[in-house]
């Protein structure tokens, strides 16, 4: 899938739309796509206090994991499993994401998403596993 076509996939999606994902590179060679979201209001853990929800980070992870194998496979994929490790609090901050393709096999793809803040400090870091499309 090229950018466009999957930058239109987000923006009409009413969950990731919300969300505000942008992509900003994807590299089908590399196995990687990268996207940035802005923080607003609605994604706060306590309002006021400029913080990311961990439920927000955590749907990033998702949705940029399948984004990365959907550029490779052309299709979207169901999530299997996926986990979030969080190391940091995103404070004040827009969310830095890249995702980067481990295998994709006949029948369960894995990928691994680093979120970074404007400082390039890592905040989380995820794992997934999505079904390979038939």
């Amino acid at each position: 899938m090229t950018v466009e076509e999957m930058q239109d996939r987000l923006n009409k999606s009413p969950f990731n739309g919300f969300l505000g994902l942008k992509i900003t590179a994807a590299d089908p060679e590399k196995q990687e796509i990268a996207m940035t979201m802005d923080l607003r209001p609605e994604f706060e853990r306590i309002p006021g206090s400029g913080q990311f929800h961990g439920g927000v980070i955590s749907a990033v992870i998702d949705a940029v994991g399948q984004y990365v194998v959907m550029m490779m496979l052309g299709k979207p994929l169901s999530t299997i499993n996926f986990r979030t490790d969080y190391l940091r609090p995103a404070t004040n901050t827009k969310l830095h994401v890249v995702g980067r393709v481990w295998r994709i096999g006949r029948s369960i793809c894995v990928t691994d998403v680093e979120v970074t803040d404007d400082g390039g400090k890592t905040i989380a870091i995820g794992r997934a596993n999505y079904a390979t499309p038939s």
